[in-house]
């Protein structure tokens, strides 16, 4: 899967099953509507009408079902006919898997995606998220042959046109960003280290033209960034802060996303065992979603200021490392005694938001991390968790996750109630929790929040990926397609557009199109 590449074109051509083999998908009902004519070229002489529709009376999907047409060279698979109401319509955890399960071997092979417009998208997200680029293995580097997949959608259902080659576009950026974020994540330390982290950022900054700016080592103590440098002050490749801004003429509000990139988490002195610490390296997977979807929606044209923040570490354990009972001063001003290292994403997520509040002056300030297993527990392996201090963006959250595929559930949002579990005798706050038991991803993410203030004015949203980062030992890419949904509406890119749960989208009369930065904060 390493070396494959993804391909979406509006017509995938003809082609004998046995030279190009094929991977029929939709739900059962939308496979009934796709006309033999559709697919005749890309089935004969190996497979007849009657084949096809005696596959298709033999699927039951519960939730999901496969049938092969010829040997191992052609194959339909059917979709969960309905999902709940807190699953995305797409079923794109169900394309992943059928992909990976089902898409027969070859060069060169090709998937019909059967499916309505509004799920194009999420489809394509999750076919990416099947094709992972990061392998070690050696016989990879033994194949010296490029594999190509060629994706063509037939649209079923209302608005059910040609895709538009802006529409392809679209999806070849979007795909390309989750294969980049999975790839970094999927990446062991030691070649994904800050360095080389760094070197991926100033990769997306040359492809878009802009000169990221970089706060290393020396620097963050010197600039204040106590809880950043005293996270990765022990390592030996050092700790910094990097920032790529996309700031376009007639941007009319201000818009950060800040990512936690802990390049590898041992706990510090606080050390994890040897079962909780193997895939610590997915603990950058926030900054590597972020940087998947900048490029994407930048790529795709931005009508707002956007800055992407990367806080980046590694959480090493050495004769520098933080201690317990130490007192660092963060970048808001604030003093926090750490009482376990092994809470560090918060330390450096608080320099990244106080920064985008004071140096950027942002409106609106997303952050996204891979912050407490506890997430796990409380919204699950596929529903990342999000905390706000704004409901009508916790509604969005939502929407835009059941969009694209990258699924969110609320958490608490009761700071008045919470964040007594960080009182400290010594300074203003400890960077752990008094009682494990009281809601801990909330109260991670209302530490992160503090060091902006629970009264500040703009719109503050906290995404905790901590278990949908990765599926398996496999990253997911997770986050990517989140924020190209959740952001579409400033996008002039009319498939994030759709998919947006913000701002206008085709819908507003034309006195409501003007791009008024309070409107633009409300669903």
């Amino acid at each position: 899967m390493a070396n494959v590449q993804l391909e979406f074109q509006a017509s995938a051509g003809e082609a004998d099953p046995q030279s190009r083999p094929l991977l029929v998908l939709g739900q059962l009902h939308n496979l009934h509507r796709l006309p033999w004519a559709q697919l005749r070229g890309k089935l004969q002489p190996r497979v007849t009408e009657e084949i096809w529709q005696s596959a298709l009376s033999t699927l039951n999907p519960n939730p999901t079902d496969s049938c092969p047409l010829y040997l191992n060279y052609a194959t339909v698979a059917a979709l969960p006919s309905r999902v709940s109401r807190h699953n995305s319509p797409s079923a794109a955890q169900f394309v992943t898997r059928l992909v990976r399960n089902c898409l027969p071997g070859g060069v060169h092979r090709c998937i019909v995606m059967v499916c309505e417009r509004s799920e194009v998208f999420a489809s394509a997200c999750a076919l990416a998220r099947a094709f992972p680029l990061f392998t070690h293995r050696s016989s990879a580097s033994r194949r010296t042959e490029k594999k190509t997949v060629t994706v063509e959608f037939f649209l079923v259902g209302q608005n059910n046109g040609p895709m538009e080659v802006a529409t392809l576009k679209c999806l070849a950026s979007a795909t390309e960003g989750v294969r980049l974020a999975a790839r970094i994540v999927d990446t062991p330390c030691s070649e994904m280290n800050t360095d080389a982290f760094l070197e991926e950022i100033k990769k997306v900054g040359k492809d878009l033209g802009i000169t990221p700016t970089i706060i290393r080592d020396e620097e963050l103590k010197e600039r204040g960034f106590g809880g950043i440098y005293g996270v990765g002050k022990a390592a030996l490749h050092p700790p910094a802060l990097a920032v790529l801004s996309h700031t376009p003429d007639g941007a009319t509000q201000t818009i950060a996303w800040v990512g936690k990139g802990i390049v590898y988490d041992t706990g510090g002195l606080s050390i994890k065992g040897k079962t909780t610490m193997p895939g610590m390296k997915r603990d950058c997977g926030g900054a590597a979603a972020i940087l998947g979807a900048f490029k994407a929606t930048v790529k795709q044209g931005f009508k707002d200021n956007l800055h992407a923040v990367f806080c980046l570490a590694e959480n090493a354990v050495g004769p520098r490392a933080t201690r317990p009972d130490d007192i660092h001063v963060l970048y808001s001003g604030k003093t926090v005694e750490i009482n376990n290292t092994d809470a560090e994403g918060r330390l450096i997520l608080a320099d990244g938001v106080a920064y985008a509040c004071k140096d950027l002056g942002a409106d609106i300030i997303l952050d996204m991390a891979t912050l407490t297993g506890a997430q796990g527990i409380a919204t699950g392996k596929y529903h990342a968790a999000v905390l706000t201090n704004n409901e009508e963006w916790e509604k969005a959250c939502v929407k835009a996750g059941r969009n694209c595929g990258d699924l969110v559930h609320p958490l608490v949002y009761c700071p008045e109630l919470h964040f007594s579990e960080f009182t400290s005798a010594v300074a203003d706050m400890k960077n752990s929790v008094a009682d494990r038991d009281n809601t801990p991803s909330s109260c991670a993410g209302l530490f992160i929040a503090s060091h902006i203030g629970f009264d500040w004015p703009g719109v503050w949203v906290h995404i905790d990926i901590a278990a949908p980062v990765h599926a398996g030992e496999r990253a997911t890419g997770y986050g990517v397609a989140l924020l190209l949904s959740l952001f579409g509406g400033a996008s002039e890119d009319p498939l994030l557009k759709l998919v947006s749960p913000l701002g206008c989208n085709g819908d507003c009369p034309p006195e409501d199109m003007e791009r008024d930065s309070k409107r633009r904060r409300l669903v």
